[in-house]
């Protein structure tokens, strides 16, 4: 199935770029250590690939999901082979004392890449899945950071999102608030990061669905005025390492909207990937309907779908890779464009931050308004969109 044709493109976004720049980052690749922290990921194995066909002289990978791990290793072994390097996965957490031990038995790294996140508008709905989202898109980073500058690594790279751009949800926020840190952290280490657009067939993602409901005989749900940019899982890979290996201190890369990178939405996904499937998407009035005519339907080669009007929290109307209050390098390479950020944190804030986050985690449990009011703290005009509707109430 060509991803590229269902996202509606007919062009990889970045080949120009990864051309032009090949020996550069195939030399610095080869004689470097690497580390990559949330491997098994979507993201994660498509950075892991691309820096393990450039033979690295080390390649360690984490993430808690074992069986994810497992399949990466799979993977690469089918596909790429072996190289003379160390490459090595290990099932522990980032957050945890493993990944402390870790860090002081291989004495650090050249490079670490951290594409751990917690990724879902989804997680906001309670407060305590929201904690873990905090969790790991922030302090879990930040640890992270400490952990690499006390072991000499030489550049830290962080993955972010588009969302992060005047931010309507808790995940987007979280996000921001992520870079605010990585500001501060940046007078002791070079770092960089990404925000890019949805990654088609992520783990998880609508699209992802589609799949599982294609191979389960289900019906396929999406809304029809959501409008999104996405790239391919290789695409993400290639911009997270030309940040990592080639971006500047604070530098965030984004890709650049040209004739290759256009709004499309996920229910004109869905029509062009049935019929790749050799379906025609038949459009029911309920859910009810396409799940009751699902067999039926499907018996003669239509698939049932219901497409609907999107009204859960957290919804951005229209997706965005910087502000107009951020400085941008749209010179520099071909396809990508760079936020360029001075040395710029409020101390007194991201302390704030830090210290009312733990009162909160000691209380006995917590209440989801009170993080939302920590996070308009950090971001003034965060203009959270709560409509008290969220994803997993729809099929």
């Amino acid at each position: 199935m060509n991803t590229l044709e269902l996202i509606g493109r007919d062009k990889p976004l970045f080949d120009a770029d990864v051309f032009q720049y090949e020996s550069n980052l195939s030399s610095l690749v080869m004689g470097s250590r690497f580390l990559v922290i949330g491997g098994a990921g979507s993201i994660g194995q498509a950075v892991t690939r691309e820096i393990f066909k450039r033979n690295p002289r080390v390649l360690h990978v984490v993430d808690i999901s074992e069986n994810n791990m497992v399949e990466l290793v799979r993977d690469i072994r089918s596909t790429l082979g072996y190289i003379k390097g160390d490459f090595r996965t290990f099932a522990i957490d980032c957050g945890g004392r493993e990944f402390e031990a870790l860090m002081h038995a291989t004495g650090g790294y050249d490079f670490v890449l951290n594409l751990s996140a917690l990724k879902h508008v989804r997680s906001e709905k309670d407060p305590f899945t929201l904690m873990r989202l905090i969790e790991v898109n922030i302090t879990n980073t930040v640890k992270t950071i400490d952990l690499a500058s006390a072991y000499g690594v030489s550049k830290y790279f962080c993955v972010s999102t588009d969302k992060a751009a005047n931010p309507v949800n808790m995940m987007g926020a979280s996000k921001r608030i992520m870079e605010m840190f990585l500001m501060r952290a940046s007078e002791r280490m070079p770092l960089s990061t990404a925000r890019f657009a949805n990654v088609a067939f992520s783990d998880g993602s609508l699209l992802y669905g589609f799949n599982q409901r294609f191979s389960k005989r289900q019906p396929i749900s999406a809304p029809n005025d959501v409008r999104r940019y996405f790239v391919t899982p290789q695409e993400s890979g290639e911009l997270c390492l030309m940040s990592c290996l080639l971006g500047e201190n604070r530098d965030i890369f984004f890709p650049k909207l040209n004739e290759s990178l256009h709004l499309t939405t996920f229910s004109d996904i869905a029509v062009r990937y049935l019929n790749e499937l050799g379906y025609q998407a038949y459009e029911c009035a309920s859910e009810n309907e396409a799940r009751q005519r699902a067999a039926e339907l499907i018996a003669q080669k239509k698939w049932p779908c219901y497409f609907f009007s999107s009204d859960t929290t957290g919804e951005k109307d229209s997706e965005e890779f910087f502000t107009d209050r951020e400085t941008l390098d749209i010179t520099r390479f071909g396809s990508i464009g760079v936020i360029k950020n001075p040395l710029e944190f409020d101390l007194d804030r991201l302390s704030y931050f830090e210290t009312t986050l733990s009162a909160i985690k000691a209380k006995s449990s917590w209440e989801k308004t009170e993080i939302i009011e920590l996070f308009k703290y950090m971001i003034p005009d965060f203009l959270h969109k709560e409509t008290g509707k969220y994803l997993d109430a729809r099929m």
